[in-house]
């Protein structure tokens, strides 16, 4: 294995996501795809804008992202694509997010969609979601930030 192999590459990223929530953990679970869909994710026609995970019966679903299909490559299928797809983790890692979840409050949100060691990931965000003052503040911030930056280049 190259380490080429082994890096991460970005498949879809949800860019919305950090700014709407603030995000506590991540996690990262792997999908359970069909064949066009992995092929689809190959030709990077994968969106994560409006998909959110959804826990029911002890299991992650990941529901709402969008996977265009190739096509050549669906002709013998008829393709869903937004279909809700099962998200893989562990035990203890369900039972934590579930318990999260439920009793404190929290939201799982998806936020990069990536291949890793051959193999479609998706990492989820334990989230906590964020007023419109506090998105008002994370801008004021990253505004200061970027004119700090800019004066101190200037001297």
């Amino acid at each position: 294995m190259t380490k080429a192999e082994s890096a991460p590459r970005l498949i879809a990223e949800n860019r919305k996501a950090r700014f709407d929530y603030f995000i506590e953990e991540r996690y990262e679970a792997g999908l359970a795809l069909q064949g066009w869909e992995v092929k689809a994710m190959r030709a990077g026609r994968a969106q994560l804008k409006e998909a959110y995970v959804y826990l029911r019966g002890g299991e992650a679903f990941l529901i709402g992202a969008h996977l265009s299909p190739l096509p050549s490559t669906s002709t013998h299928v008829t393709p869903d694509p937004v279909r809700t797809r099962k998200l893989l983790l562990h035990r203890s890692q369900l039972q934590g997010l579930i318990g999260a979840v439920e009793r404190r409050g929290y939201t799982l949100v998806p936020l990069e969609l990536y291949w890793k060691d051959g193999r479609a990931k998706l990492q989820l965000g334990l989230a906590k979601g964020k007023k419109q003052h506090d998105k008002r503040a994370v801008e004021k911030e990253r505004d200061w930030q970027r004119d700090k930056a800019r004066l101190l280049r200037g001297r």
